[in-house]
């Protein structure tokens, strides 16, 4: 049995969330997304997938762009499947979070080599299938199949947890929003709904100053009956991010090549090509000693400021005009700024690049 906070809810309530109120209101007012199929068209699960992955921790604003550049480079998920890992890392470059693109790319392979090239129409085989979490899994199987699937995103879990006032913050509260979100979805038009429930929480349930008055929830919301709708979801404190630092090398020749590597096929920005640095964490009180090759290494003034998930960087970047016959180290190659767009450069490294103010960065 969901315990659920309705004994809670405020006298001034109308009803319950209608779903097909927020279908209605869906069909008059949904966006228009690049992955998106017309009304009444069933969507791609192709197009959904890779939608899916691309929005993880990431913008529809951002995302659009990438979306269309993906498709009309893979078409198909067999195409995606075919490509080799650092053309697909590449594409990539820019959007951040690389262990999506990895997964994505393992995923498409798998949907090849297990089901012919063909999505799953079932949730607990998209389960099955490398780099698809439950989240994902319910996107495909509720929008590309219309089953009855309740994906929870960050603007479904912000109305549902206004619209029943839920008191636990979150990370904790998560399965009890999922269950709420899983109640509330009809069996008709099931991928309709999931994307009604987004787009609401998009345009009209906003995190800061919600459009109440537009919303076709409004009477049985009981965040807005209790007057503080943007209060909710509650979230834990978050723990301070932990600081590293690190120097980068940035050694350019006569000719204006840049020196670069690939990182290890394993953790953080793997496979992803890199300037040279030090080890992030505490700066070696000797940094040169990581320098890959002898040179005069200049400081450059400031420095470059990233933030990932689990901790903030800051590297100081060294520069080093070499000869033109230099040779690069084991590792490592020589790179024209013109050929950049061919690497998977991460965000993080293009900051070193344009920092070090090398054209084409």
């Amino acid at each position: 049995m969901i315990a659920t906070s309705l004994s809670a809810r405020s006298p001034d309530l109308k009803g319950t969330p209608d779903p097909a109120a927020l279908l209605a209101w869906y069909d008059r007012h949904r966006r228009r997304l690049p992955w998106r199929a017309e009304a009444g068209r069933r969507a791609d699960p192709y197009h959904v997938f890779l939608s899916e992955i691309m929005l993880q921790q990431t913008t529809v604003k951002a995302v659009g762009p990438y979306f269309g550049q993906f498709l009309q480079r893979w078409p198909e998920v067999a195409d995606l499947a075919a490509a080799p890992l650092e053309e697909v890392l590449s594409a990539w470059a820019g959007l951040g979070y690389y262990a999506r693109a990895r997964n994505l790319h393992a995923c498409a392979k798998a949907v090849v080599a297990r089901h012919g090239g063909r999505f799953p129409a079932d949730e607990e085989a998209l389960l099955e299938l490398p780099g698809i979490g439950p989240y994902t899994a319910a996107a495909i199987a509720a929008i590309a199949f219309d089953l009855k699937a309740s994906p929870v995103d960050g603007n479904i879990e912000r109305v549902v947890s206004r619209l029943y006032r839920v008191e636990e913050p979150l990370p904790k509260s998560k399965p009890h929003i999922k269950a709420l979100a899983a109640a509330l979805t009809p069996a008709k038009r099931p991928g309709d709904f999931a994307q009604a429930m987004m787009d609401l929480g998009a345009t009209i349930c906003t995190p800061r100053s919600p459009a109440c008055p537009l919303c076709p929830w409004m009477e049985p919301c009981a965040a807005r009956a209790e007057g503080d709708p943007a209060r909710y979801p509650v979230k834990a404190p978050k723990a301070a991010r932990p600081a590293r630092a690190g120097v980068a090398f940035l050694a350019v020749r006569a000719d204006g090549a840049v020196l670069l590597r690939t990182r290890p096929d394993k953790g953080l920005l793997a496979k992803m090509t890199e300037v040279p640095s030090t080890p992030w964490g505490p700066v070696p009180a000797a940094p040169e000693a990581h320098a890959p090759l002898a040179g005069s290494w200049r400081p450059l003034p400031g420095s470059v400021e990233h933030v990932f998930t689990h901790f903030a960087l800051t590297l100081s970047v060294r520069r080093a005009d070499l000869p033109l016959r230099t040779p690069a180290p084991d590792g490592h190659r020589w790179v024209d700024p013109k050929d950049f767009e061919r690497e998977a450069l991460p965000s993080l490294m293009r900051k070193v690049l344009a920092h070090g103010r090398v054209d084409g960065a």
